[in-house]
């Protein structure tokens, strides 16, 4: 395998060994008030606003202007935030909300339910990447009240799917913005405004975002930042020569190579960790497009599983901080992780018999069949394992042509252009199964919606499996049907998640109260302060 081994210095041990994990700031110290908190923003997006497109990508920013119905505290736990408390009949059908009273959109106006009406219905339910999956059996959302919103579903929702989802799914949009309007279209996806702790300022294509202290938050003497500034650097040595400058404090979602990752851990002056991130889970993707009839034969998919020596990969290039993936539940959801799943462990040889058994020879120079590979730009690793599957893929007689995209193209070519063979990125896995992971699989999906199963399959067996699983109420029986999707997915292999991974954060110690819940790069930011 002619690998480079660039990464010699990115092993487990040098990894671990830079990783830092000290004790949060003292409990005595006073927040200091003003200053302004400068953040890596690596790939810039279509649009920033959170209830139309839900990925990390878009909560670092549009996170800290808008907010959603419920976030996540500190151990993990659903806690209030637009909405101040719920409550579900026993069928599951109708779950209640009762709204925070006394909080304004950016422009002076009410919250109201009447946003949250508006925001469900239009946005989570017909435009939201995951929304619109997990909302598919919502009928209506009832408004007796300025402060109460009554969801109506037409099979049970469980309620401790749709809190674990809220914290991401649940971001709400002003109704007197966009109502009448192209949503998609509307100049606020790009110019947020929202009800959080930060106001949209201005926003600068290729340089920066800038939002500014929002007066009228409704949580009273916050935040303590005047403002944050998003830099858009998309050249990763780059972030980290003005992270160590003093010029950004925080790189957040694994944005910076590897060995500067290293190099900044082993400096007093940053923490390095993966604290804050437990909520935002990944694995490394392997996704076919079977619209093209070389992979939509299932021993071809499983050969190209077969061609890939993952523990190889992990050992040489990712270090502690990444491990043998199993399938689409990560072993970090113990409320939900299967085990005895069917694998595909690295088997050269079997690769090749599946090949040949699928009618494709080895031809002139020994090769196969050609296929496209693109690759999202988000991380090294991604860069790291694009090349790895190229090499890999050689060795069994398939040329693979890679095409680098930046985010933007990325997601149109392969989530609504369809015009890929293979592709490669994070799968992002949020508390529950039903939040942001069997939307990869299950049909139905709207065209061009990101990390959604745009593979050109329906698998009726799988839908089914995958709708029982979310409309069931008790929870030994839902973890179980959760086992069973696992065995469908990995067995039909629609896409392949053969790595996990928790993001690593980087970020100056002036940052107080930083990483002190599971999402922390995506939430609001609201206690978050800076020491002189």
């Amino acid at each position: 395998m002619d690998v480079s081994r660039r990464a010699a210095m990115l092993t487990s041990a040098a990894i671990a060994a830079s990783v830092n994990f000290p004790e949060a700031a003292l409990a005595q110290e006073t927040p200091r008030r003003g200053g302004t908190m400068t953040v890596h923003f690596a790939t810039e997006q279509r649009i920033l606003n959170p209830s139309l497109q839900a990925s990390t990508g878009v909560y670092i920013v549009g996170g800290k202007i808008q907010e959603p119905l419920v976030d996540l505290n500190a151990q993990g736990v659903p806690s209030p935030c637009l909405a101040t408390a719920w409550e579900s009949t026993p069928d599951g059908k109708t779950i209640t909300f009762r709204l925070r009273q006394g909080v304004t959109w950016h422009d002076g106006r009410p919250f109201t339910s009447a946003d949250v009406q508006f925001t469900a219905m239009e946005m989570w339910k017909k435009i939201l990447n995951y929304g619109t999956a997990l909302q598919q059996f919502l009928e209506a959302v009832e408004t007796p009240d300025a402060h109460t919103a009554v969801f109506k579903y037409s099979q049970p929702m469980p309620l401790n799917l749709l809190l674990r989802a809220l914290p991401d799914l649940g971001y709400i949009s002003a109704k007197h913005v966009y109502e009448g309007t192209d949503i998609r279209q509307n100049p606020a996806n790009t110019a947020p405004m929202g009800t959080g702790p930060f106001r949209f300022v201005q926003y600068e294509r290729g340089q920066f975002i800038i939002a500014e202290r929002n007066p009228n938050y409704w949580r009273e003497n916050l935040p303590y930042l005047d403002r944050v500034v998003w830099r858009v650097i998309t050249d990763r040595s780059a972030a980290a020569a003005q992270l160590e400058a003093g010029q950004v404090l925080y790189s957040p979602f694994s944005s910076l190579a590897l060995a500067d990752l290293a190099r900044l851990g082993r400096d007093p002056r940053f923490e390095v960790t993966t604290r804050g991130n437990e909520g935002n889970a990944r694995t490394n993707t392997v996704e076919f497009n079977q619209r093209n009839p070389i992979l939509a034969d299932i021993r071809v998919r499983r050969a190209i599983a077969h061609a890939l020596n993952i523990p190889f990969f992990l050992e040489n290039f990712l270090g502690d901080y990444a491990k043998l993936g199993t399938g689409p539940i990560p072993s970090t959801s113990p409320d939900f992780f299967p085990t005895g799943m069917p694998q595909y462990p690295f088997d050269r040889a079997a690769a090749n018999r599946l090949l040949d058994e699928a009618g494709h020879r080895r031809g002139a120079g020994g090769v196969r069949f050609t296929l496209r590979l693109n690759p999202a730009p988000w991380g090294e690793d991604i860069a790291l394992f694009t090349t790895f599957i190229q090499q890999s893929l050689q060795e069994v007689g398939v040329r693979v042509e890679v095409v680098r995209l930046d985010a933007a193209g990325f997601l149109r070519t392969v989530y609504n252009d369809h015009n890929f063979d293979l592709a490669t990125g994070w799968h992002q896995y949020r508390n529950d199964p039903a939040v942001s992971t069997t939307v990869w699989y299950r049909s139905g999906s709207p065209r061009g919606a990101p990390w959604t199963n745009q593979f050109g399959v329906t698998d009726a067996e799988l839908d089914t499996i995958i709708d029982g699983a979310a409309t069931e109420l008790d929870p030994v029986r839902r973890k179980a049907r959760y086992a069973d999707f696992v065995r469908r997915a990995n067995t039909e292999l629609m896409l392949w998640m053969p790595i996990e991974q928790i993001f690593l954060t980087a970020i100056n110690r002036r940052c107080r109260n930083h990483s002190n819940t599971p999402r922390w790069g995506s939430s609001s930011w609201h206690d978050l302060w800076l020491a002189a």
